[in-house]
């Protein structure tokens, strides 16, 4: 799903952005909600950049890259750790590009993001290269999201992979509905070509007018 968010591009460099776990909602610029079989996951763009809300039976979980003032965390390669009854891993790439490359790029990721029932990209005015976009699915006890952010003036793309995967011993624990196997298609770490032919989801979005800085 696209949007055009209706506020000024506010995230400057992509060296700016940080990473936290377990931050509450934050102002939101557009909402995808997702039923994803025993998790209800929220997509959500910010002013300065994405945030990803996720509850289940099992646990809670909030994600937030962003340009977070006063944060200590920048981003990081990478992260696995043990998150409640979840095994969480998170990783980012950053990635210069060449002006020609970067428009192709930017436009492909755009348009497929777009185009995905369980994607949600949202386009800053200005500049249409300039965009955060969302794209979620699950795949049996684990739910995957990626993100991809955009900085057109230093041709930087940064890219996220997250997933999380509810623990042996709680699954062992908790009843899953056979439709719940694959649910959805393997998708690639950087790009969502494989996860075009995702499942039928329950989806809503919402989109916010805002004069957030």
């Amino acid at each position: 799903m696209l949007t055009t968010i209706h506020t000024s591009f506010t995230d400057t460099r992509a060296s700016d952005l940080a990473w936290a776990l377990g931050r509450g909602p934050l102002p939101s610029l557009a909402t995808l909600d997702l039923d994803l079989v025993q998790a209800r996951v929220q997509l959500r763009v910010l002013g300065a950049s994405h945030q990803v809300l996720l509850e289940s039976p099992a646990g809670d979980c909030s994600e937030t890259v962003a340009c977070i003032p006063g944060s200590t965390t920048p981003l990081p390669l990478g992260v696995s750790k043990r998150l409640g009854n979840f095994d969480y891993e998170f990783a980012a790439r950053v990635e210069t590009l060449g002006a020609g490359s970067f428009m192709g790029r930017a436009q492909e990721l755009l348009a497929l993001v777009a185009d995905h029932p369980q994607g949600l990209a949202g386009v800053f005015p200005g500049d249409p290269n300039a965009f955060t976009a969302l794209l979620a699915q699950r795949q049996g006890p684990q739910v995957h999201w990626r993100t991809w952010h955009t900085y057109p003036q230093e041709r930087r793309l940064v890219a996220t992979r997250t997933r999380l995967c509810q623990r042996r011993d709680e699954r062992r624990a908790a009843v899953t509905p056979a439709s719940a196997a694959g649910s959805a298609a393997t998708a690639s770490a950087w790009t969502p070509h494989e996860a075009l032919r995702a499942p039928q989801t329950h989806a809503s979005m919402t989109v916010h007018r805002s004069t957030l800085p």
